[in-house]
């Protein structure tokens, strides 16, 4: 790659380089472009600074460190630190200045007028935002292409994105407006904001937004900030609840001075960052307070339900178990009365007792569980379950029953079932005139 002084001219930068030279009767060419390159091609500059090297005049763009500073204060919300730029000195710095006013207040008047016309037939593009964090990013990969990255750390993302993380963190934003084509930006950028002071303090105090007015984002923001001239610098924090410019920074300054200024602002607005956070940290209190007293009534909320729910299934474990005694009791008067009616039936339908004289009576002597006796006369032709009804139908039987021999010992078929669908007789049975037979009670078998 070429050094600078071997890099070919621009058409431009030739015809001032002529001026120049005619200007201030430099005969060497490249003396002449070094001082315009020192002056960021600036010949206004180079030439005054020039005229006043000749007079002895220390040089405006080297200005000794006690120069005064313009301040501005009168506006008790926001901190406003104006550098001017240099003013003329001595008789030929005047004399050039005054001959030159002309010129440029004709210039700059053509050119405005121009840009005004020009804003009606073209549309500025930069007013449509469409992707400001490509904006961003493409402004800090050019700013570390031309000036290193040796700088402060760049919010790789949106103004708002900066402002909300701020607001956030409780910390101060400071904004920084890119003017490409201002004459101080260069020096800026070189000088101070890349200096080891300056990044370090930003790196450590504060967030650091950046982006070029030549990007619709950068543009975007410059319109609301309405900067005067560059460089360009802003601090913001949160004051009042809502996001606040609190200083303004203008014109080419110098490491220390900036240093001293953003220390100046950052300490004035001390108090309100403070309060800021004592107001959240007392809203954080109250919300975690808050919250523990919503945990603890929900705790006891459910609680309660679990109470509640818990009441309600003994209650109905309860109606259940009622229900089912309920039922059960109605079942068991149901059986009863069923029984009885089976009873009352069994002993309306019962044969007649045969006679005592009768020669084909059995008498038989029945003793219950109960140790009571009962006696009755049966036919030898009458089956055996005519011995069982008549039991059943007597109050004292038990509701099941078997009938038992004495000896030798064995249980009457009374019932029919699947092998015998007829009970035998009294005589099959082999029973005699006179026999005593014995009822078990089978009802808990």
């Amino acid at each position: 790659m070429a050094a600078p002084e071997e890099q070919e001219l621009s058409q431009a930068q030739t015809e001032k380089l002529l001026q120049f030279q005619d200007l201030t009767g430099l005969e060497s060419m490249d003396q002449c472009r070094r001082t315009l390159e020192q002056h960021n091609w600036n010949i206004e500059a180079a030439v005054q600074d020039r005229l006043n090297e000749q007079e002895g005049v220390p040089s405006v763009f080297n200005p000794p460190p006690t120069r005064p500073l313009q301040v501005n204060t009168t506006d008790h919300r926001v901190y406003s630190y104006i550098v001017s730029r240099p003013q003329p000195r001595g008789l030929l710095g005047w004399s050039y200045y005054l001959i030159m006013l002309p010129f440029r207040f004709t210039y700059y008047t053509i050119l405005d007028i121009f840009r005004f016309a020009l804003r009606f037939i073209r549309p500025d593009p930069r007013g449509r935002v469409t992707d400001p964090v490509g904006d961003v990013m493409s402004f800090i990969q050019s700013f570390e292409e031309k000036y290193g990255r040796s700088h402060p750390v760049f919010y790789q993302g949106t103004y708002s994105q900066a402002l909300n993380d701020a607001k956030r963190e409780l910390r101060y934003l400071l904004v920084y407006l890119h003017g490409e084509d201002h004459q101080d930006t260069d020096e800026f950028c070189r000088t101070t904001l890349c200096s080891e002071e300056v990044l370090t303090f930003i790196n450590t105090r504060m967030l650091f937004w950046a982006c070029s007015t030549s990007k619709p984002e950068g543009y975007r923001v410059s319109q609301a900030l309405r900067e005067n001239t560059y460089p360009f610098l802003a601090m913001i924090m949160l004051k009042d609840r809502k996001m606040t410019v609190v200083g303004r920074l203008e014109g080419l300054i110098q490491p220390e001075d900036l240093i001293n200024q953003l220390n100046f602002i950052m300490e004035a607005n001390q108090t309100y960052l403070m309060s800021e956070r004592l107001e959240r940290e007392e809203r954080n209190q109250t919300q975690v307070l808050r919250q523990q007293q919503d945990e603890a009534y929900l705790a006891s909320l459910r609680a309660d339900q679990e109470k509640d729910r818990k009441k309600r299934e003994e209650q109905e474990q309860k109606r259940q178990e009622e229900e089912k005694e309920r039922q059960s009791i109605l079942a068991e008067e149901k059986r009863r009365r069923t029984l009885e009616e089976e009873k009352e039936r069994k002993s309306e339908f019962l044969p007649p007792e045969p006679p005592l004289d009768d020669p084909d009576s059995v008498k038989i002597v029945f003793k219950l569980p109960n140790d009571t006796r009962v006696e009755r006369r049966f036919l030898f032709s009458q089956s055996l379950t005519v011995i069982h009804d008549f039991l059943f139908s007597l109050k004292e039987t038990p509701e099941k029953f078997q009938i038992v021999t004495n000896f030798p010992r064995r249980v009457l078929p009374c019932l029919p079932t699947e092998q015998q669908p007829n009970p035998p007789t009294l005589r099959e049975a082999g029973l005699s005139r006179s026999e005593v037979l014995f009822v078990q009670d089978l009802t808990d078998d």
